[in-house]
């Protein structure tokens, strides 16, 4: 077995790979940037070797400074994670070379499947289903156009090098052949330097369902079940679960026995997982392979009780695999949610900064550990006061739950989000929180078309509607009743003028329209001790208990018998003396007042906000790589404006209405904090 390994990657995988090292005995080296000085892999490895500037392309992405640091460090192999170098052909063999293993399959492989063409012949000569389709490039959108309508409409015109939905297009009919087939061309070679494009038949209401392989040196290769991957946004996965609840166990069976004979047909040997799109009628046909670990490895973990991790790393290190097909476990049911640093209010724009607070909600399973499971577990590279760079992905963690079966795993990480509390930046836990309370996810009603279908116009708060919107009502008054409770107590108050708690309050909270909605509520049976209290909401009543320390941000309960978790905290909007309560992803902004004081409030004239459209603001923090205009410039509705870089993605920025540019506020080069002024319009 190894010594020592270095882990050629940052974020949660670096700690994850750490982690499974570290219980086997062997010490690791992490690599680092200057924006990751301070992170988390940087502490927990044994040792750590600088290797270059912030951007991936400056220290991630430079085979021959990693390949430097193994030697320096004397780590005997390399785990690349994923994302970066994980499926780059030339740093595996290059490691070789140099007489570093590289933990994942060898560079044959890798190039096998890397490119899509040549492992659609692959995978077809091992008599693995493939979507019917012309596999050569074809030359000429004339050409495209006959192919298209001898497979039949609709089509999927793809380019060969193409990845995170760059260069794909689908069309209905000819007109759309031949633009997609020019437009997707173009895409191909401004992004990846290839131009090579071809053309499948489109699978209607596809699934994308995948197959996690493992194989060894000595030939052996076992399939680990699926997992559900068809909850995705622009081709970004945000859920994904094992098993599928969709497919049947001779389907499960058919999939898997295919993946192993294309892993075979490669001689593969490490973990990697096989894509397929599913049909509705359970028809499947082979995308990719992805010849490394996947993101959403802890699901497979987490229903096999195997540590892929560990297997990945004895398996390059020359050991047979320690089990047979027939001794894979299905146990339960797992989902994951990868919660992102981004804004879903805001068509989910990234958000960097700081994490003023990071509280994940309990761990009850751990990565790297099988030995518990059934429960929650967090997989993350941040920590609390840590910031999130402008330079990589936007994931700041994974949100694991295994349960009993799949309604037990909804309910675990429903309150699994209820409980995570992120402050500093923006998270789509809100969104997450709706996906999972939709009637179609709940039920397995679902396709890859399912966000696009159910949020096309974007994600509104109004998309996640509360089951009993009351409660979040009492919870307010209740937690409220407690502030008051504690200001009672406070000493030296003057005879006659301390603070008086009564029983009848007035919640104010606002509508859809911004108008004040008052609902009168009482609180009474009031236990300091105990933390239990009734309360009535116009025909409602809750007897609500909690022991949560008073400035807490996670309030766990019980609600008429029933165990709750919410997050309230005072003054987090922009009113000072209000609540914020959020519970299953929906979220009030409550003021409770006495019923004078809320008579008082409703004599207060309506103050309108300002008027903000004459200013170009940034919607997202990040640098302003280009800036469009001139001052002085005439500028119409839809003109770009200015180009903001974040998270690996530009963002572009385009003129409302028509107008003249004042002020240019933001240079080029600057960076920009959200709603910071760029441009004033005359």
């Amino acid at each position: 077995m190894f010594k020592k390994i270095l882990i050629a990657n940052r974020g949660e995988i670096a700690c994850r790979v750490i982690k499974t090292a570290k219980k086997m005995g062997i010490l690791t080296v992490a690599v680092y940037s200057d924006a990751d000085k301070d992170a988390r892999h940087v502490e927990l490895a044994d040792e750590a070797v600088h290797i270059g500037g912030s951007a991936s392309r400056d220290s991630y992405l430079q085979a021959d400074r990693i390949i430097a640091a193994c030697k320096k460090t004397g780590a005997e192999a390399v785990h690349p994670g994923y994302g970066f170098l994980s499926e780059n052909e030339a740093f595996a063999r290059k490691a070789e070379e140099e007489g570093i293993v590289f933990i994942g399959p060898k560079h044959y492989s890798i190039a096998a499947m890397g490119d899509k063409i040549a492992s659609k012949k692959l995978a077809n000569e091992a008599k693995v289903n493939t979507i019917p389709g012309w596999n050569d490039a074809i030359e000429t959108a004339e050409r495209a156009v006959e192919i298209a309508k001898d497979i039949g409409y609709p089509v999927m015109i793809k380019a060969s090098a193409g990845g995170g939905g760059k260069g794909l297009r689908v069309a209905f009919n000819d007109k759309e052949a031949f633009e997609g087939f020019t437009s997707c061309r173009n895409e191909a070679r401004n992004s990846f330097g290839d131009d090579r494009v071809f053309i499948e038949k489109f699978v209607e209401e596809p699934r994308h369902i995948e197959i996690q392989v493992l194989g060894d040196a000595q030939g052996n290769v076992i399939y680990l079940n699926e997992r559900e991957c068809s909850i995705q946004r622009r081709h970004q996965k945000v859920i994904e679960e094992a098993p599928s609840p969709f497919i049947s166990d001779a389907t499960r069976r058919a999939m898997g026995e295919q993946a192993v004979a294309l892993a075979k047909a490669v001689n593969y040997q490490s973990a990697g997982t096989v894509e397929f799109v599913v049909g509705k009628d359970q028809s499947f046909y082979f995308l990719e392979m992805n010849t490394r670990l996947q993101v959403e490895h802890p699901v497979t973990e987490a229903i096999t009780g195997l540590d892929l991790v560990e297997l990945m790393i004895r398996v390059a290190a020359g050991e047979q695999l320690p089990l047979a097909q027939k001794d894979v476990k299905r146990e339960g049911w797992a989902i994951e949610c990868r919660i992102n640093a981004e804004d879903p209010f805001r068509n989910f724009l990234p958000s960097t900064g700081r994490l003023v607070r990071f509280q994940p909600p309990k761990e009850t399973m751990f990565s790297a550990d099988t030995e518990h499971l059934y429960g929650v577990r967090v997989d993350t590279g941040v920590y609390d006061g840590g910031e999130i760079p402008m330079f990589y992905d936007s994931m700041i963690a994974k949100l694991i739950v295994h349960g009993r079966d799949r309604a037990h795993a909804i309910a675990l990480m429903r309150e699994a989000l209820n409980g995570f509390v992120i402050r500093g930046i923006n998270s789509n836990i809100p969104f997450q929180a709706a996906l999972l309370a939709h009637p179609k996810f709940v039920s397995g009603d679902f396709n890859t078309g399912f966000i696009a279908e159910h949020y096309g116009k974007g994600f509104q708060a109004e998309d996640v509607p509360h089951d009993d919107p009351d409660f979040l009502v009492a919870l307010a008054a209740y937690m409220h009743r407690r502030y008051r409770a504690r200001a009672s107590g406070i000493s030296g108050q003057l005879d006659g003028h301390g603070v008086k708690v009564g029983e009848q309050f007035v919640v104010v909270v606002m509508d859809d329209k911004g108008q004040h909605v008052h609902k009168p509520v009482s609180v009474t049976d009031f236990h300091g001790q105990s933390g239990s209290s009734a309360v009535a909401v116009g025909e409602r009543s809750y007897k609500i208990d909690s022991k949560a320390p008073l400035g807490s941000i996670r309030v766990e309960g019980i609600v008429n018998n029933r165990a709750f978790v919410a997050q309230v905290e005072r003054g987090a909007g922009k009113n000072p003396l209000a609540l914020r309560v959020v519970h299953n992803g929906t979220r009030i902004e409550a003021t409770v007042l006495s019923p004078l004081g809320a008579r008082l409030l409703s004599l207060m004239p309506y103050k309108a906000p300002p008027d903000l459209s004459k200013f170009l603001m940034s919607p997202m923090p990040g640098l302003l790589v280009e800036v469009s205009v001139q001052p002085g410039q005439q500028v119409q509705a839809g003109e770009k404006l200015a180009v903001i870089e974040a998270m690996k993605m530009e963002n572009v920025l385009f003129a409302t209405q028509d107008g003249v540019v004042g002020h240019i506020a933001a240079a080029k080069g600057e960076s920009l904090s959200v709603d910071q002024v760029i441009m004033e319009f005359a």
